[in-house]
C-alpha cells in the first residue's frame, strides 16, 4: 500500500494515475476519509478566528457528510444520467477518488496568517475543483474531460440545494 503523504502530494499535483490507483485500491477507503478529515481540519484551523474550536469540530463532520453526499450524487449522475459507453464504477471508487480530490484542501491551514485567509480559501478551492474533475473522470472512465466538468457542476447545484434546504428546515444561521 502506498504511503499516504505520498498520495496526497500526488493528488495535490494532480497526478491522473494517483486517481487510478486509489480508484482500483480498495483498501485506501481510510486514506481517503483521513484526507477528508485532515483537510477540513486544515479549514477549520485556518478559519479559527472566525469558527473557534467548535467550528473545526462541525466543519469535520459536515466534511464528512458532504463528501459521501457528493460522491454518492457524483456516482448517480455520472453512472444513470451521463454514462459514456467504457463508465462502470461503484460508490467506493468515487468516495475513494473524490477523498483524495480533498489533498489541496491541506493548504488552507495557512488561513491563519492575517490577512491571507481569504486568497488560501480561494486557491484551495480552485485546486480542489481542478483535483474534483480529474477524480471524477478517472472514476467514472470518462474520455471527456467536459462531461466530467459537468457532473461536478450539477452534483454542486443539487448538493447546495439539499445545503439551503437543510439549513432553512433547521432554522438556518442566527
Amino acid at each position: 500500500m502506498a504511503s499516504l503523504k505520498d498520495r496526497i502530494i500526488r493528488a495535490a499535483k494532480l497526478d491522473v494515475n494517483l486517481y487510478e490507483e486509489v480508484e482500483a485500491d480498495t483498501t485506501a477507503m481510510d486514506q481517503a476519509m483521513g484526507v477528508v478529515i485532515l483537510s477540513s481540519i486544515a479549514a477549520g484551523i485556518g478559519n479559527i478566528t472566525r469558527a473557534g474550536f467548535g467550528g473545526v469540530l462541525m466543519g469535520t463532520v459536515a466534511a464528512l457528510i458532504g463528501w459521501y453526499v457528493w460522491a454518492y450524487l457524483t456516482y448517480f449522475i455520472g453512472t444513470k444520467f451521463f454514462p459514456e459507453p467504457q463508465t462502470k464504477a461503484d460508490l467506493g471508487e468515487l468516495l475513494r477518488t473524490i477523498g483524495f480530490s480533498s489533498s489541496p484542501g491541506l493548504i488552507r491551514v495557512l488561513g491563519i496568517i492575517p490577512g491571507l485567509q481569504g486568497l488560501v480559501f480561494l486557491v484551495a478551492s480552485i485546486w480542489m475543483l481542478a483535483a474534483m474533475v480529474i477524480a471524477v473522470r478517472q472514476a467514472l472512465d470518462y474520455k471527456s474531460t467536459g462531461r466530467a466538468i459537468g457532473v461536478c457542476v450539477i452534483g454542486w447545484i443539487i448538493q447546495m440545494f439539499i445545503f439551503v434546504l437543510l439549513l432553512t428546515m433547521l432554522g438556518g444561521p442566527k
